[in-house]
Formats: C-alpha cells, structure tokens, sequence
C-alpha cells in the first residue's frame, strides 16, 4: 500500500501546543467499514499539555484511563465521554511529560463524537500506533489553512478561569486552500 505518511515520532514529540496547529489540513485516514480507504481533512484540533494543565487528564496525576498520555508519542489516546462518545486523541511530547492532540472536527464531519462515530473508531484504537498497519493514521496535508485561528478549548469550564480560558483549539478560518 503506497501511502503518503511523512510524521515521524519526532514530529509528535514536540509540545502538545506546537503539534495541533501543525495538524491542521492534514488527513485522518482510516479503513471503513467495507474495507475503503477514507481521508479527512482535520480542520480543528485542541491542545491539552502537561500535568500543570487542568483541563488535561494528566492535571490528577497517571491512572490507568489516562497513562497513555505520558508517552510514548505517535500512539492514539481515546477516552469515551458521557458513557456514548469516543474521543480521539494522539499522544505527543517527550515521555512522563503527558500532553496529546485532541480532534474535534474535519471539513467534512462537525463535532468530536460525530467524527469517531462516522469513522467507526472505538476503544479497539486505543493505544495503537499512528500508522497505517492499526488502520488508523495521518497523511500530510493536501490542505494548507489560509489563516488558523486559536481560541480557547470546549467543555473544559471545570478547569477554571484560567485554564479554560488558554487558547489550545485551533481551526481553520476562512477555510483551506489547496496544494
């Protein structure tokens, strides 16, 4: 299978905050259900870095639902939300320093549950290596943004006034341009 994978773990061991915005117009790949290749153009990230980071996981310290996020880099972190959703992270940074790559959306699904929904990603991802060969990965981009926006992250009111308010979400503005 030819494929067009250039991220290497190095790319992934950076800060959670200089990755996500990098990720942008980068192509989420998968296998569908009938066995088809399936791209995405990631069009919204957020960054959640280090265990000083409250609206992070890692903010309580290493457990068994979070400890993937204290590395290796380059792994896929998911974690199901309101007992029905599963939430698509990728591990990045240096290890025993947790941060990953939240996805919430593409230019062609909305939402973080929607997306995992519509890629039929589960648990069984969860772990697995950014690659081909776990059927899940990322491709460079075909879509570089015109202008990325950042703003502070979703549903992380309970981090307070602070941490809720950093600016780790990252999204296109004025849509992509190709090439």
């Amino acid at each position: 299978m030819e494929t067009h994978f250039w991220f290497d773990d190095s790319f992934f061991e950076r800060p959670s905050i200089e990755v996500a915005p990098d990720l942008l117009g980068s192509q989420l790949c998968f296998w569908d259900r009938r066995g088809v290749i399936r791209k995405l153009t990631i069009s919204e990230t957020e960054a959640y870095h280090g265990s000083d980071d409250l609206a992070s996981h890692a903010s309580k310290g290493r457990t068994l639902r979070n400890s993937l996020m204290f590395g290796p880099a380059n792994h896929w972190y998911l974690y199901i939300c309101y007992g029905v959703h599963w939430m698509l992270n990728l591990v990045t940074g240096p290890i025993d320093q947790p941060s990953a790559v939240f996805f919430r959306g593409t230019l062609e699904v909305s939402g973080p549950g929607k997306l995992t929904k519509s890629m039929g990603v589960n648990k069984q991802f969860n772990g697995l290596m950014n690659s081909p060969v776990s059927k899940l990965w990322l491709e460079k981009p075909v879509a570089i943004p015109k202008e990325i926006q950042r703003g502070p992250r979703i549903g992380v009111d309970s981090a307070g006034p602070i941490w809720s308010k950093k600016p780790y979400r990252f999204w296109f503005s004025n849509g992509p341009t190709l090439g």
